[in-house]
């Protein structure tokens, strides 16, 4: 039987500030100026994701020799992305809880993000998920991002859910982007999609919850508690009934959505034991 639990994330105003903002404001660019930029273009048919990699692009062809976005500014944009508080110590909080829940229990974190994937797996969480989606570009031989190879917007993060239920994940399957279309039957899958635990904060994030609740598992949603702009957003999903629950973007031990985090862990943990006893009859 499955032991194992995904507890999946976004990343974007999910465990820390807009990644993508961050990078704006290193090369000097007002965001709010940026993506009131890009919304004029919506009516032309733009997917929201799409144009602001085609706008980074844009920004990089415009700058000298020497200031255009590379692989490595990026890399290093990594490396100084900021967190909310408690992240960097959830981790190793929560893999602990699920084995005391159920020590056969195996608690895996992935990150699905429409955020820049090459800023992402640099940063100091990176190394405990399990796989890491974002966008991405292709580079030139000089390291200049020169079109996008990789696009995440809304619902393609679903996909990615498929890669974590069917088990296709690592550099195995790195080569292979049609193996996530091949038919698993649900007893066979890696995590069902019960086990799923998805934590996400924005429209982007909406099929994600939709999907997840929609096949029994458990959506939430969280909001900076700092940006009132985001609060009847986040409410909204309350309202529709897309997530489980909704709690401020704290991780620290003692904060509502880490106790939220932990009664689902146990909940599935539990249940993971109830089916183990049955199967063994």
């Amino acid at each position: 039987m499955p032991n194992i639990i995904a507890l999946i994330f976004d990343f974007d105003d999910t465990l820390g500030p807009d990644s993508t903002a961050a990078l704006l404001k290193s090369m000097g660019i007002d965001p709010n100026a940026f993506w009131a930029d890009a919304s004029t273009y919506y009516d032309q048919g733009w997917d929201p994701v799409l144009l602001y990699l085609y706008k980074l692009l844009k920004i990089s062809k415009a700058q000298k020799v020497g200031g255009r976005i590379t692989q490595q500014i990026l890399q290093e944009q990594g490396r100084r992305i900021t967190f909310f508080k408690g992240v960097t110590g959830i981790f190793k909080v929560l893999t602990a809880h699920a084995k005391e829940a159920n020590p056969q229990a195996h608690l895996e974190f992935y990150l699905i993000s429409s955020g820049i994937g090459e800023i992402l797996r640099h940063s100091k969480i990176a190394r405990y998920f399990k796989e890491i989606w974002g966008c991405d570009f292709a580079y030139d031989a000089q390291g200049e991002i020169v079109f996008p190879k990789k696009i995440i917007s809304f619902t393609d993060k679903t996909r990615y859910l498929f890669h974590v239920a069917k088990g296709i994940v690592g550099e195995e399957f790195k080569g292979k982007p049609f193996e996530v279309n091949r038919a698993v039957p649900k007893e066979q899958l890696r995590v069902p999609f019960e086990h799923m635990i998805f934590v996400g904060d924005g429209y982007t994030d909406i099929p994600c919850f939709s999907l997840i609740r929609k096949q029994g598992g458990v959506a939430f949603a969280v909001y900076d508690p700092g940006n009132k702009s985001n609060w009847s957003k986040a409410w909204g999903y309350v309202e529709d009934q897309r997530i489980t629950n909704l709690a401020p973007a704290d991780y620290r031990k003692g904060s509502a959505l880490t106790h939220n985090l932990m009664m689902a862990i146990s909940k599935i943990a539990a249940n993971m034991q109830l089916k183990e006893r049955t199967f063994l009859g």
